[in-house]
Protein backbone atom coordinates (compact mmCIF):
# COMPACT_ATOMS: atom_id res chain seq x y z
CA UNK A 1 0.00 0.00 0.00
CA UNK A 2 3.10 1.91 0.33
CA UNK A 3 4.18 4.78 -2.39
CA UNK A 4 7.35 5.23 -0.93
CA UNK A 5 9.27 2.96 1.35
CA UNK A 6 9.90 5.91 4.03
CA UNK A 7 8.55 5.61 7.28
CA UNK A 8 5.46 7.65 9.07
CA UNK A 9 6.16 9.24 12.46
CA UNK A 10 3.91 10.80 15.25
CA UNK A 11 6.00 13.61 16.57
CA UNK A 12 3.21 15.50 18.52
CA UNK A 13 -0.04 14.51 20.08
CA UNK A 14 -3.01 16.30 21.55
CA UNK A 15 -5.69 14.60 23.62
CA UNK A 16 -9.07 15.99 24.53
CA UNK A 17 -11.61 13.10 26.40
CA UNK A 18 -14.59 13.39 28.84
CA UNK A 19 -11.96 11.78 32.10
CA UNK A 20 -9.18 14.54 31.39
CA UNK A 21 -8.81 18.10 29.31
CA UNK A 22 -5.01 17.51 27.80
CA UNK A 23 -2.83 14.50 26.59
CA UNK A 24 -1.37 13.83 30.09
CA UNK A 25 -5.02 14.61 32.36
CA UNK A 26 -6.19 12.20 30.03
CA UNK A 27 -3.15 9.48 30.08
CA UNK A 28 -3.26 9.74 34.15
CA UNK A 29 -7.10 8.90 34.40
CA UNK A 30 -7.35 6.22 32.04
CA UNK A 31 -4.86 4.58 33.87
CA UNK A 32 -6.61 5.09 37.16
CA UNK A 33 -9.44 3.44 35.74
CA UNK A 34 -11.32 7.31 36.08
CA UNK A 35 -14.19 7.59 34.13
CA UNK A 36 -15.97 10.71 32.78
CA UNK A 37 -19.70 8.95 31.80
CA UNK A 38 -22.87 10.75 33.62
CA UNK A 39 -25.91 12.39 33.01
CA UNK A 40 -25.81 14.68 29.75
CA UNK A 41 -26.02 18.35 30.62
CA UNK A 42 -25.53 20.09 27.45
CA UNK A 43 -29.46 19.72 26.77
CA UNK A 44 -32.23 18.41 28.90
CA UNK A 45 -32.42 15.03 27.91
CA UNK A 46 -35.03 13.64 30.23
CA UNK A 47 -37.16 12.89 27.81
CA UNK A 48 -35.01 10.73 25.77
CA UNK A 49 -34.80 7.10 26.48
CA UNK A 50 -30.37 7.65 26.68
CA UNK A 51 -29.53 10.05 28.97
CA UNK A 52 -25.63 8.91 29.49
CA UNK A 53 -23.01 10.73 27.69
CA UNK A 54 -19.28 10.70 27.90
CA UNK A 55 -18.76 15.22 28.22
CA UNK A 56 -15.50 16.94 27.94
CA UNK A 57 -15.64 18.86 31.60
CA UNK A 58 -13.67 21.80 32.07
CA UNK A 59 -13.25 22.95 28.67
CA UNK A 60 -13.66 27.12 28.33
CA UNK A 61 -13.17 28.52 24.92
CA UNK A 62 -12.51 31.77 26.12
CA UNK A 63 -9.54 30.74 28.08
CA UNK A 64 -7.92 29.89 23.99
CA UNK A 65 -9.80 31.22 21.27
CA UNK A 66 -10.80 35.23 21.03
CA UNK A 67 -12.54 37.39 18.47
CA UNK A 68 -14.70 36.05 15.59
CA UNK A 69 -13.73 32.35 16.42
CA UNK A 70 -16.57 31.92 19.48
CA UNK A 71 -19.49 33.02 17.93
CA UNK A 72 -18.69 31.63 14.26
CA UNK A 73 -17.93 27.77 15.45
CA UNK A 74 -19.55 25.64 17.61
CA UNK A 75 -18.08 23.67 20.01
CA UNK A 76 -16.92 20.69 18.23
CA UNK A 77 -14.86 23.46 16.11
CA UNK A 78 -13.50 24.78 19.21
CA UNK A 79 -12.05 21.88 20.14
CA UNK A 80 -10.71 20.94 17.55
CA UNK A 81 -8.70 23.77 16.86
CA UNK A 82 -7.26 23.85 20.61
CA UNK A 83 -6.12 20.25 19.85
CA UNK A 84 -4.51 21.24 17.21
CA UNK A 85 -2.61 24.04 18.71
CA UNK A 86 -1.58 21.60 21.40
CA UNK A 87 -0.44 18.94 18.97
CA UNK A 88 1.56 21.49 17.18
CA UNK A 89 3.12 23.25 20.46
CA UNK A 90 3.66 19.30 21.35
CA UNK A 91 5.67 18.52 18.05
CA UNK A 92 7.75 21.68 18.79
CA UNK A 93 6.05 23.14 15.40
CA UNK A 94 5.51 26.76 14.82
CA UNK A 95 3.61 26.90 11.58
CA UNK A 96 4.75 30.89 11.16
CA UNK A 97 8.53 29.22 10.62
CA UNK A 98 7.31 26.71 8.34
CA UNK A 99 6.58 26.72 4.21
CA UNK A 100 2.70 27.10 4.51
CA UNK A 101 2.71 24.62 1.50
CA UNK A 102 5.15 22.28 3.49
CA UNK A 103 1.68 21.43 5.82
CA UNK A 104 -1.27 19.99 5.23
CA UNK A 105 -4.47 18.81 7.29
CA UNK A 106 -6.49 16.03 7.34
CA UNK A 107 -9.46 15.37 9.55
CA UNK A 108 -12.50 13.07 9.76
CA UNK A 109 -16.00 14.07 10.91
CA UNK A 110 -19.35 12.00 11.61
CA UNK A 111 -22.48 12.92 13.27
CA UNK A 112 -20.67 16.45 13.98
CA UNK A 113 -22.15 19.44 12.95
CA UNK A 114 -25.40 19.52 14.60
CA UNK A 115 -25.23 22.05 17.15
CA UNK A 116 -24.40 24.17 14.56
CA UNK A 117 -26.92 23.19 12.33
CA UNK A 118 -29.50 23.20 14.62
CA UNK A 119 -28.66 27.16 15.86
CA UNK A 120 -28.95 28.11 12.45
CA UNK A 121 -32.29 26.11 12.16
CA UNK A 122 -33.63 28.13 15.03
CA UNK A 123 -31.98 31.40 13.72
CA UNK A 124 -33.83 30.75 10.34
CA UNK A 125 -37.14 29.59 10.70
CA UNK A 126 -38.30 32.55 12.00
CA UNK A 127 -36.86 34.00 8.97
CA UNK A 128 -38.91 30.72 7.06
CA UNK A 129 -35.64 29.41 5.33
CA UNK A 130 -34.46 26.86 7.90
CA UNK A 131 -34.05 24.37 5.32
CA UNK A 132 -31.84 26.26 3.43
CA UNK A 133 -29.85 27.03 6.51
CA UNK A 134 -29.69 23.32 7.36
CA UNK A 135 -27.96 22.58 4.09
CA UNK A 136 -25.54 25.18 4.07
CA UNK A 137 -24.59 24.85 7.80
CA UNK A 138 -23.56 21.44 7.38
CA UNK A 139 -21.48 22.04 3.94
CA UNK A 140 -19.93 24.67 5.83
CA UNK A 141 -19.42 22.43 8.93
CA UNK A 142 -17.47 19.58 7.08
CA UNK A 143 -15.51 22.12 5.26
CA UNK A 144 -14.56 23.72 8.89
CA UNK A 145 -13.43 20.56 10.18
CA UNK A 146 -10.13 21.19 8.48
CA UNK A 147 -10.51 24.76 6.75
CA UNK A 148 -10.40 26.46 10.24
CA UNK A 149 -7.27 24.45 11.29
CA UNK A 150 -6.09 25.01 7.79
CA UNK A 151 -6.60 29.05 8.30
CA UNK A 152 -5.36 29.21 11.95
CA UNK A 153 -2.18 27.83 11.14
CA UNK A 154 -1.65 29.06 7.81
CA UNK A 155 -1.21 25.28 6.28
CA UNK A 156 -2.16 24.97 2.98
CA UNK A 157 -0.64 21.69 1.88
CA UNK A 158 -3.41 19.10 1.49
CA UNK A 159 -6.41 19.46 3.19
CA UNK A 160 -9.62 17.38 3.70
CA UNK A 161 -11.97 15.86 5.98
CA UNK A 162 -13.46 12.04 5.24
CA UNK A 163 -16.90 10.74 6.86
CA UNK A 164 -16.36 7.44 8.19
CA UNK A 165 -18.50 7.38 11.39
CA UNK A 166 -16.35 5.48 13.98
CA UNK A 167 -13.91 4.20 11.64
CA UNK A 168 -13.58 8.04 9.90
CA UNK A 169 -10.26 8.71 12.45
CA UNK A 170 -8.39 5.69 11.45
CA UNK A 171 -9.30 6.72 7.55
CA UNK A 172 -8.16 9.76 8.14
CA UNK A 173 -4.25 9.03 9.73
CA UNK A 174 -4.34 6.60 6.67
CA UNK A 175 -4.36 9.18 4.33
CA UNK A 176 -2.12 11.68 6.16
CA UNK A 177 0.44 9.24 5.94
CA UNK A 178 0.16 8.44 2.26
CA UNK A 179 0.89 12.43 1.52
CA UNK A 180 3.63 12.33 4.09
CA UNK A 181 4.81 9.33 1.71
CA UNK A 182 4.23 11.01 -1.38
CA UNK A 183 5.95 14.18 0.23
CA UNK A 184 3.89 16.69 2.39
CA UNK A 185 6.90 17.63 4.90
CA UNK A 186 4.16 17.79 7.55
CA UNK A 187 0.44 16.64 8.37
CA UNK A 188 -2.21 17.25 10.92
CA UNK A 189 -4.79 14.64 11.06
CA UNK A 190 -6.80 12.65 13.39
CA UNK A 191 -10.44 14.12 15.17
CA UNK A 192 -12.60 15.46 17.52
CA UNK A 193 -15.88 14.52 17.42
CA UNK A 194 -19.01 15.79 19.39
CA UNK A 195 -22.69 15.60 18.69
CA UNK A 196 -24.40 16.26 22.37
CA UNK A 197 -27.01 18.45 21.00
CA UNK A 198 -30.86 17.55 21.01
CA UNK A 199 -30.90 17.38 17.64
CA UNK A 200 -27.60 15.17 17.12
CA UNK A 201 -29.16 12.80 20.35
CA UNK A 202 -31.96 12.16 18.38
CA UNK A 203 -29.30 10.81 15.53
CA UNK A 204 -27.66 8.72 17.72
CA UNK A 205 -31.04 7.15 19.36
CA UNK A 206 -32.72 6.40 15.39
CA UNK A 207 -28.95 4.01 14.88
CA UNK A 208 -30.66 1.75 18.05
CA UNK A 209 -27.05 0.94 19.28
CA UNK A 210 -27.63 3.27 22.83
CA UNK A 211 -27.67 1.79 26.15
CA UNK A 212 -30.93 2.98 28.05
CA UNK A 213 -29.14 2.42 31.50
CA UNK A 214 -28.77 4.72 33.71
CA UNK A 215 -26.39 3.66 35.79
CA UNK A 216 -22.75 5.10 34.19
CA UNK A 217 -21.37 1.85 36.19
CA UNK A 218 -23.46 -0.37 34.02
CA UNK A 219 -24.31 1.40 31.14
CA UNK A 220 -21.36 0.29 28.73
CA UNK A 221 -20.06 -3.06 28.92
CA UNK A 222 -18.54 -4.11 25.28
CA UNK A 223 -17.60 -7.90 25.24
CA UNK A 224 -19.46 -8.77 28.74
CA UNK A 225 -22.88 -11.11 29.01
CA UNK A 226 -24.83 -7.91 30.21
CA UNK A 227 -23.22 -5.64 27.21
CA UNK A 228 -26.27 -3.72 25.79
CA UNK A 229 -25.10 -0.93 24.23
CA UNK A 230 -23.13 2.14 23.89
CA UNK A 231 -22.45 5.38 25.47
CA UNK A 232 -21.74 8.18 23.01
CA UNK A 233 -19.07 10.85 24.07
CA UNK A 234 -17.27 14.11 23.05
CA UNK A 235 -13.35 13.99 22.11
CA UNK A 236 -10.55 12.50 20.22
CA UNK A 237 -6.74 13.53 19.24
CA UNK A 238 -5.22 15.39 17.18
CA UNK A 239 -1.82 14.11 15.52
CA UNK A 240 1.31 15.56 13.97
CA UNK A 241 2.98 13.39 11.41
CA UNK A 242 6.63 13.11 9.25
CA UNK A 243 8.72 11.89 7.62
CA UNK A 244 10.99 9.84 10.22
CA UNK A 245 14.20 11.32 8.43
CA UNK A 246 13.14 14.92 8.18
CA UNK A 247 12.07 15.00 11.61
CA UNK A 248 15.30 13.56 13.28
CA UNK A 249 17.03 16.08 11.21
CA UNK A 250 15.23 18.84 13.13
CA UNK A 251 15.59 17.21 16.83
CA UNK A 252 11.90 16.57 17.53
CA UNK A 253 10.73 13.42 19.61
CA UNK A 254 8.43 11.18 18.30
CA UNK A 255 6.26 9.03 19.82
CA UNK A 256 6.41 5.78 17.54
CA UNK A 257 5.65 5.15 13.75
CA UNK A 258 2.43 4.67 11.94
CA UNK A 259 3.38 1.52 10.39
CA UNK A 260 0.18 0.07 8.62
CA UNK A 261 -3.10 1.02 7.38
CA UNK A 262 -6.20 -1.25 5.93
CA UNK A 263 -9.88 -1.00 5.52
CA UNK A 264 -12.58 -3.07 4.39
CA UNK A 265 -16.61 -2.79 3.47
CA UNK A 266 -18.41 -5.54 5.27
CA UNK A 267 -21.32 -6.83 3.02
CA UNK A 268 -24.70 -6.02 2.54
CA UNK A 269 -27.20 -7.32 5.19
CA UNK A 270 -28.89 -10.78 4.80
CA UNK A 271 -25.49 -11.16 1.58
CA UNK A 272 -24.74 -14.62 3.04
CA UNK A 273 -21.33 -12.95 2.83
CA UNK A 274 -18.70 -12.91 6.33
CA UNK A 275 -18.26 -9.68 7.70
CA UNK A 276 -14.91 -7.98 6.67
CA UNK A 277 -13.37 -6.81 10.16
CA UNK A 278 -11.00 -9.64 9.55
CA UNK A 279 -9.76 -8.35 5.98
CA UNK A 280 -8.89 -4.61 7.58
CA UNK A 281 -6.67 -6.26 10.51
CA UNK A 282 -4.61 -8.38 7.92
CA UNK A 283 -4.22 -5.91 5.26
CA UNK A 284 -3.08 -3.42 8.10
CA UNK A 285 -0.88 -6.25 9.44
CA UNK A 286 0.80 -7.13 6.01
CA UNK A 287 1.07 -3.94 5.16
CA UNK A 288 3.50 -3.31 8.31
CA UNK A 289 5.32 -6.02 7.84
CA UNK A 290 3.95 -7.51 11.44
CA UNK A 291 3.20 -10.97 11.88
CA UNK A 292 0.17 -11.55 14.63
CA UNK A 293 2.63 -12.73 17.14
CA UNK A 294 4.57 -9.47 16.71
CA UNK A 295 1.39 -7.61 17.85
CA UNK A 296 1.49 -6.66 22.16
CA UNK A 297 -1.92 -5.04 22.05
CA UNK A 298 -4.98 -4.37 20.42
CA UNK A 299 -7.56 -1.39 20.85
CA UNK A 300 -10.42 -2.86 20.37
CA UNK A 301 -13.75 -1.19 18.60
CA UNK A 302 -15.66 -2.58 21.47
CA UNK A 303 -19.47 -1.84 19.87
CA UNK A 304 -21.17 -3.30 23.31
CA UNK A 305 -23.73 -4.44 21.05
CA UNK A 306 -23.85 -8.30 20.95
CA UNK A 307 -23.98 -9.46 17.86
CA UNK A 308 -20.44 -6.88 17.31
CA UNK A 309 -18.91 -7.84 19.98
CA UNK A 310 -19.20 -11.52 18.38
CA UNK A 311 -18.09 -10.50 15.15
CA UNK A 312 -14.71 -8.37 16.67
CA UNK A 313 -14.06 -10.97 18.58
CA UNK A 314 -14.02 -14.16 16.02
CA UNK A 315 -12.29 -11.62 14.03
CA UNK A 316 -9.33 -11.24 16.54
CA UNK A 317 -9.52 -14.67 17.33
CA UNK A 318 -9.26 -15.93 13.52
CA UNK A 319 -6.12 -13.69 13.25
CA UNK A 320 -4.69 -13.72 17.01
CA UNK A 321 -5.48 -17.41 18.21
CA UNK A 322 -7.73 -18.04 20.91
CA UNK A 323 -5.96 -15.58 23.85
CA UNK A 324 -3.13 -14.87 22.11
CA UNK A 325 -2.92 -11.50 22.17
CA UNK A 326 -4.12 -8.43 25.08
CA UNK A 327 -7.05 -6.86 23.95
CA UNK A 328 -8.51 -3.37 25.95
CA UNK A 329 -10.90 -0.85 25.30
CA UNK A 330 -10.03 2.43 27.15
CA UNK A 331 -12.97 3.79 25.82
CA UNK A 332 -15.25 2.48 28.09
CA UNK A 333 -14.41 5.77 30.72
CA UNK A 334 -14.88 8.03 27.59
CA UNK A 335 -17.70 6.61 25.80
CA UNK A 336 -17.25 6.09 21.94
CA UNK A 337 -16.17 9.18 19.99
CA UNK A 338 -17.48 8.93 16.78
CA UNK A 339 -14.61 9.91 14.54
CA UNK A 340 -13.08 10.95 17.49
CA UNK A 341 -11.87 7.38 18.86
CA UNK A 342 -9.98 5.87 16.83
CA UNK A 343 -7.39 8.65 17.28
CA UNK A 344 -7.81 9.12 21.20
CA UNK A 345 -6.99 4.93 21.02
CA UNK A 346 -3.64 5.79 18.37
CA UNK A 347 -2.71 8.38 21.14
CA UNK A 348 -3.31 5.96 23.81
CA UNK A 349 -1.59 3.26 21.98
CA UNK A 350 1.51 5.60 21.85
CA UNK A 351 1.40 6.61 25.21
CA UNK A 352 1.49 2.75 26.37
CA UNK A 353 4.38 2.27 24.51
CA UNK A 354 5.84 4.61 25.87
CA UNK A 355 5.35 4.11 28.86
CA UNK A 356 5.43 0.46 28.67
CA UNK A 357 1.73 -0.20 29.84
CA UNK A 358 -1.84 -1.57 28.83
CA UNK A 359 -4.54 0.77 30.21
CA UNK A 360 -7.78 -1.18 31.29
CA UNK A 361 -10.97 -1.87 29.94
CA UNK A 362 -13.19 -1.03 33.22
CA UNK A 363 -16.03 -1.89 35.12
CA UNK A 364 -16.37 -5.34 32.25
CA UNK A 365 -16.71 -8.93 32.97
CA UNK A 366 -16.13 -10.58 29.84
CA UNK A 367 -17.96 -13.40 28.55
CA UNK A 368 -16.10 -16.30 28.26
CA UNK A 369 -17.27 -17.63 25.24
CA UNK A 370 -15.71 -14.80 23.42
CA UNK A 371 -11.65 -16.33 23.68
CA UNK A 372 -10.13 -12.94 23.98
CA UNK A 373 -7.32 -11.90 26.76
CA UNK A 374 -9.15 -8.84 27.62
CA UNK A 375 -7.64 -6.44 30.16
CA UNK A 376 -9.37 -5.49 32.80
CA UNK A 377 -10.23 -3.50 36.44
CA UNK A 378 -6.09 -2.58 36.40
CA UNK A 379 -3.13 -1.47 33.95
CA UNK A 380 -1.03 -4.32 32.70
CA UNK A 381 2.73 -3.35 33.19
CA UNK A 382 4.32 -5.01 30.06
CA UNK A 383 6.30 -3.83 27.00
CA UNK A 384 4.90 -2.41 24.39
CA UNK A 385 6.53 -2.33 20.68
CA UNK A 386 3.49 -3.06 18.27
CA UNK A 387 0.02 -1.94 19.03
CA UNK A 388 -3.03 -2.56 16.67
CA UNK A 389 -5.95 -0.10 16.77
CA UNK A 390 -9.64 -1.52 15.26
CA UNK A 391 -12.40 1.31 14.25
CA UNK A 392 -15.94 0.01 13.31
CA UNK A 393 -18.31 2.76 11.51
CA UNK A 394 -22.13 2.08 11.33
CA UNK A 395 -23.19 0.97 8.06
CA UNK A 396 -20.20 -1.07 7.11
CA UNK A 397 -16.89 0.79 7.51
CA UNK A 398 -13.99 -1.20 9.30
CA UNK A 399 -10.07 -0.09 9.47
CA UNK A 400 -7.39 -0.80 11.51
CA UNK A 401 -4.07 1.26 12.42
CA UNK A 402 -0.73 -0.17 13.59
CA UNK A 403 1.34 2.18 15.33
CA UNK A 404 5.05 0.43 16.60
CA UNK A 405 7.87 2.18 18.19
CA UNK A 406 10.25 3.75 16.08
Amino acid sequence: MSDRPVKTVVTGLAALAPNGLGTEAYWAATLAGRGGLAEITRFDARGYPARLAGEIDGFVPGDHLSGRMLPQTDHMTRLSLVAGDWALADAGVKPGEWPSFDMGVLTAASAGGYEFGERELRNMWSKGNGYVSAYQSFAWFYAVNSGQLSIRNGMRGPSGVLVGEQAGGLDALGQARRLVRKGTPLMLSGAVDSSLCSWGWVAHLAGRRLSTSDDPERAYLPFDAAACGHVPGEGGALLVLEEAAAAAARGAVNYGEIAGYGASFDPAPRSGRPPALRRAVEQALRDADVAPGDVDVVFADAAAVPELDDVEAAALVEVFGAGAVPVTAPKTMTGRLNSGAGPLDVATALLSIRDGVIPPTVRVSPDARHRIDLVVAEPRRVPVTTALVVARGYGGFNSALVVRAA
